[in-house]
């Protein structure tokens, strides 16, 4: 699903939820088509410069699946800063936490990933403090694994609490504020 509320080809978009939004609450950050997680939805446009400006870095967190067995040298690398080409604009990565985690249990994903016998695969948390476009498939990629699942489960101490594709939660606005650290 697009983190959208407009058509756009095929893709599902969030006016697809079966939830009654108000017509002035937009979604804050994106998640690409192959992305899944927790995105947040406000109609506070503070939020949106608050949480998006990479002055005032906030923390997120995934569970990415890799193709291939990662090393403690790639993870180092995503660690140290990984130097990435965005449109022919050079740019390091700030330093990110990298973790190996035992494969999560998450919903099945539709369309499935990408799956080869012959390739093993292995899943780490990531965090990190900025986020440009597919930023992360961009590292993992540089270090020599590509993503094969991305899932964003927490945004400062906001957290995905159900992993059900289309579940919507409201929350309360001084818990959004706390949580978000903002």
């Amino acid at each position: 699903m697009l983190s959208q509320f407009t058509s756009e080809g095929a893709h599902a978009t969030l006016a697809n939820l079966n939830f009654k939004f108000p017509i002035d609450v937009y979604p804050v950050g994106r998640l690409d088509a192959d992305s899944e997680g927790i995105i947040l939805l406000t109609n506070d446009k503070r939020v949106n410069s608050k949480l998006l400006e990479p002055a005032n870095k906030h923390r997120r967190k995934y569970l990415v699946q890799l193709e291939g067995e990662v090393t403690k040298e790639a993870l180092f690398q995503l660690e140290k800063g990984v130097k990435l080409n965005d449109k022919g604009s050079k740019y390091e990565t700030l330093p990110a936490q990298a973790t190996i985690i035992i494969p999560p249990e998450l919903p099945e994903r539709n369309p499935p990933v990408r799956f080869r016998k012959s390739i093993p695969t292995s899943w780490i948390e990531l965090i990190i403090h900025e986020g440009k476009n597919r930023q992360i498939r961009k590292m993992t990629a540089a270090i020599g694994f590509p993503t094969l699942r991305l899932v964003r489960v927490e945004i400062e101490d906001l957290k995905l609490e159900k992993m059900e594709n289309g579940f919507v939660q409201e929350i309360s606005k001084s818990v959004f504020y706390s949580q978000l650290k903002l």
